[in-house]
């Protein structure tokens, strides 16, 4: 019997970790996961030590105001895998909280492997020190990653992206939009202001503020919106409450991103995995990103990269518009929002180098990151 511990930081991680738990367990029915993670993971069997919202922070500023309830949990979670051992330690993302737990494991001879590498080769690089300390193997999903950790002795797999993999080359949208009975006549702008709390709450109102001035300039615009908890539901329609927009026409969906995204025309949404979601359904998008002024300032100063947008990095070239900072406001995002509508039906070369990007990361996923987790705790 195969024992796991494993910490997923957030609604994507939950899901990876889910895929490889799914993708473990056919070799090892018996298989025991244990420690922090979400609804997916859960599904899986997983016990769930922590629920993952509690390591859903984003930022210095925002990680500095939990640090002591964060600190507190990971020490708890460091002494309950070294008295009772597992057999390999996974990390998914959360690179902050896991690389020090990895690496205090590792010390004590526990087995550990990271999946999703966190994004050293773009900002602080200094970092690549402690992942050699704290790592037994490197689970990658791009391919450029996997080249960096190579030029630094460290030991990884490229294994795809798993979204690549579930996600068909061609989408249905006119089949999305009657499973979400969305109108046919209109123009469906997605708003997808993220699943973290702090991401969510500075996005919503600049999305919203964005949307009524898109409505504003063309009657055939409608929204729509998928929310992953009760509690944002409640947020975005407080704030909607908040501007006065009770009118504007945007249907409310809980956690059904995907259909959301292909039913739509294009997609505002926040940095992170769900750019490269929207990349694999072929989806002209606007990527916005606000944080903390101190948090930006830091990453800014640190930053090796031209790009914050996943299919801009694997591109490497500006394929998408990036609202970032104090460029995140209503008229900028609603400018941009309005450009690509305006050429919307002369945007075929985008959907071609989506389409490359994807067969690029569409591998057997779930086969080789778990091949490559046993062939580990086997060695």
């Amino acid at each position: 019997m195969l024992r796991i511990g494993m910490v997923a930081g957030e609604a994507s991680g939950d899901y990876l970790a889910a895929k490889l738990i799914r993708s473990i367990r056919q070799y090892d029915s018996d298989l025991v996961v244990e420690g922090i993670g979400g609804p997916k993971m859960q599904q899986q069997g997983c016990r769930i030590i922590y629920p993952v919202d509690k390591l859903s922070v984003m930022g210095f500023a925002e990680v500095l105001g939990k640090y002591w309830e964060l600190s507190k949990m990971r020490s708890e979670l460091q002494n309950y895998f070294i008295q009772q051992p597992p057999d390999i330690f996974i990390g998914i993302d959360a690179p902050d909280f896991n690389l020090k737990l990895e690496k205090n494991l590792h010390a004590h001879n526990i087995k550990t492997a990271h999946y999703v590498s966190p994004q050293v080769w773009a900002w602080r690089e200094y970092r690549i020190k402690k992942i050699k300390q704290a790592v037994d193997l490197m689970l990658v999903l791009f391919p450029f990653e996997k080249q960096f950790y190579d030029m630094h002795k460290v030991p990884a797999v490229y294994v795809g992206h798993p979204l690549a993999e579930q996600i068909p080359m061609k989408a249905d949208k006119h089949a999305a939009r009657k499973k979400l009975c969305l109108p046919e006549d209109k123009k469906i702008v997605a708003l997808m202001p993220g699943s973290r709390k702090m991401e969510f709450n500075n996005l919503t109102g600049p999305f919203l503020l964005a949307a009524d001035n898109c409505r504003k300039a063309r009657e055939d615009i409608h929204f729509a919106t998928s929310l992953l908890t009760d509690e944002a539901v409640a947020f975005f329609k407080s704030s909607m409450s908040e501007y006065s927009l009770e009118d504007l026409p945007v249907s409310i969906y809980k956690d059904v991103s995907h259909d959301i995204m292909e039913a739509a025309d294009l997609v505002l949404l926040a940095s992170g995995t769900i750019t490269l979601e929207a990349m694999l359904i072929k989806k002209p998008m606007v990527v916005a990103y606000k944080a903390h002024w101190l948090s930006y300032c830091l990453m800014k100063a640190m930053s090796k990269v031209k790009y914050i947008a996943l299919p801009n990095l694997l591109a490497d070239m500006r394929l998408i518009p990036e609202c970032i900072q104090q460029e995140c406001n209503p008229a900028r995002l609603e400018l941009e929002i309005m450009k690509l509508l305006d050429k919307y039906e002369d945007l075929p070369e985008l959907e071609v180098r989506f389409t490359g990007l994807h067969k690029q990361l569409k591998l057997n996923t779930g086969e080789i990151a778990s091949k490559a987790i046993l062939e580990l705790v086997a060695n």
